[in-house]
């Protein structure tokens, strides 16, 4: 019996053994095929620097594109906005790239990306090189691209998709069907325009908060209709106008408005490239696509002894320390930690584009950043977003650049606890009885609603954190803390407006955050004397099949108008009862 078990048991350890093999194998074989075919880019002697942006995504840091993803055509691959913009740096020095051409059709990023990318494109075109693009389908992210452009031709045929007709966010309020389903959502929070959760318990929007989204969506939009309008010498209200009244349809009335230089077919668009070339024929043009370029041109100083790192804090804020997408506070309160003791490294980037997320996990992340800055400048950079939990962990930085479309403040915390009893009683008719030892046992069960000693009890909690969170503003930015109250109250603010108020320090990109960080360690320096690190460490290959492979799953809502509202919460875990959370109710997508 016993050389029986043996047997088996080692026959199991075989078979184990041999499928972990096999997995492996697997992966090499994967790994090796997706690198067929792909040999290293040339740089021609001269060449246009070509930017289709329906190939590329611009996004917070460079990631390599997951291996099931890379074998499906046309797919866009991420591009990191600082990768981007030394690349076009890189090209405005570069006496072998001539001009830019771009194709800005179907661009796809965030607000912060676009922003910078078109300063970086301004840069150069203020080289003395042109920069050219070609229009199909306008958008408001597309033209505003196209607008740095020395020359913007369009396609002259009528049935494009014209969808610059300014911005526009929108709201869901899920009260009603909730009512029908007998779902009853408590929200216990604090500020009168933290609006969190206010789709659970609403039917239409607050006054506040409809006030708080149409100044944030004024604020972006005049900022894009005012560089546009300077780039293309016409007045602001001239170009307000032509959005107004919906001008703008046929690529004619494009012309006519003075918004393009020609409409020209491909071919005749292929003759305008060989007048800025100096070709005969489009043969001649030789050009390299901008992710190219980038794996040419960009590589880090390796002979620079000193360092500057960058720590993107890209995502929701939530506990633990998976390494899959998020803001992990375990995680990042390590790399952080890391960072600091790492004495060849001077200054720090901390590039947050985060909506905000768990409270604890933000502290975590704070406190780590405020030893940092005992030994070293932290300067903050902000994307997409900086706002709640984003705010909380950098707000406390020696210096603060946002970029004018950011989202940044909503200074204040909520709590949110549902009730289903309604649901199992009236829609389900399933009765539920509790067992409870002590008073209070069941306050986080879902199935009753909080009763009024309760509920002061969560209100208790989320009062004392909103002050936690307005005396870290007061002191991090040296403002007194009832001026705080009085701009916080869960206020979300466009970059714009935030500086105007004190919560940021300047408008600027991560260029101008890394020149700030190299002269703040060593005065007088230049970013190109550094070696700038990044962390986290992009994932692998293998890292990313195997936490993909781990964590699949598919939204319900994908395509459909909740997809936005589910992404919004999905990390709201209602089992932690009574966790306080500092977030935005939002997730914004320029298209």
């Amino acid at each position: 019996m016993k050389q029986f078990v043996k047997i088996t048991l080692a026959v199991m350890l075989g078979i184990l053994i041999m499928g972990v093999l096999s997995i492996f194998l697997f992966f090499g074989f994967v790994g090796s095929l997706a690198a067929l075919g792909e040999s290293a880019p040339v740089m021609p002697r001269e060449a246009v620097l070509t930017l289709d942006m329906s190939k590329i995504t611009l996004s917070q840091q460079t990631k390599e594109t997951d291996l099931f993803t890379s074998f499906q055509e046309n797919t866009p691959s991420p591009l990191g906005i600082w990768d981007a913009m030394q690349a076009i740096n890189a090209a405005a020095l570069d006496p072998a790239i001539k001009f830019i051409y771009m194709r800005p059709d179907f661009v796809s990023g965030g607000i912060a990306e676009i922003e910078e990318l078109r300063t970086a494109l301004s840069k150069f075109r203020n080289s003395g090189k042109p920069v050219i693009s070609y229009i199909e389908n306008p958008t408001n992210a597309g033209y505003y691209l196209a607008s740095v452009s020395d020359k913007i031709y369009m396609s002259p045929f009528d049935g494009g998709l014209n969808s610059m007709i300014g911005l526009s966010s929108r709201m869901y309020f899920l009260k009603d069907i909730l009512d029908k389903l007998g779902v009853n959502v408590q929200l216990i929070r604090h500020g009168k325009y933290k609006s969190a959760g206010e789709m659970f318990v609403r039917s239409e929007s607050s006054p506040e908060n409809r006030f708080q989204n149409q100044e944030m969506i004024d604020a972006i939009w005049e900022n894009w209709s005012e560089t546009i309008a300077a780039s293309r010498n016409i007045s602001e209200e001239s170009f307000n106008g032509m959005i107004d009244g919906l001008k703008l349809n046929f690529p004619t009335d494009w012309l006519e408005a003075g918004l393009v230089d020609g409409l020209m077919t491909r071919e005749e668009l292929d003759e305008q490239l060989c007048i800025f070339y100096q070709a005969e024929k489009i043969e001649d043009v030789a050009a390299i696509s901008l992710k190219d370029y980038k794996t040419i041109k960009v590589h880090p100083n390796l002979k620079a002894k000193d360092r500057i790192a960058i720590i993107y804090a890209d995502g929701e804020i939530m506990d633990g320390e998976n390494k899959m997408g998020g803001v992990y506070g375990d995680r990042f309160a390590a790399i952080i930690s890391d960072v600091r003791k790492d004495s060849t490294i001077k200054a720090v980037v901390f590039r947050v584009s985060s909506p905000g997320g768990s409270v604890l996990a933000s502290e975590k992340i704070k406190s780590e950043i405020d030893l940092t800055k005992e030994v070293k400048p932290v300067i903050a950079s902000y994307g997409n977003y900086a706002a709640s939990g984003g705010y909380w962990i950098s707000s406390n930085c020696n210096y603060i650049f946002s970029n004018p479309g950011t989202l940044t403040g909503s200074i204040g915390v909520f709590s949110m606890i549902p009730d289903f009893s309604g649901t199992l009683d009236k829609i389900v008719h399933v009765n539920s009885l509790s067992i409870n030892s002590n008073d209070h046992s069941d306050m986080y069960s879902l199935m009753r609603p909080l009763d009024e000693k309760e509920r002061a009890y969560m209100q208790a909690s989320v009062e004392k954190i909103y002050g936690r969170f307005t005396e870290i503003v007061s002191e991090g930015r040296g403002l007194d803390v009832n001026y705080v109250d009085s701009i916080a109250q869960g206020r979300v603010w466009a970059g714009s407006d935030a500086l105007e108020i004190g919560l940021v320090d300047k408008l600027g990109t991560i260029e101008d955050a890394l020149a700030y960080a190299a002269n703040a360690a060593v005065p007088g320096s230049d970013i190109s004397s550094w070696q700038i690190v990044e962390y986290p460490k992009p994932l692998t290959t293998m890292e990313m099949l195997m936490m993909t492979l781990n964590s699949a799953k598919a939204s319900v809502y994908a395509g459909t108008p909740f997809e936005l509202v589910e992404k919004t919460f999905r990390s709201i875990d209602f089992k932690n009862g009574g966790k306080v959370w500092a977030r935005i109710p939002y997730e914004i997508e320029i298209r």
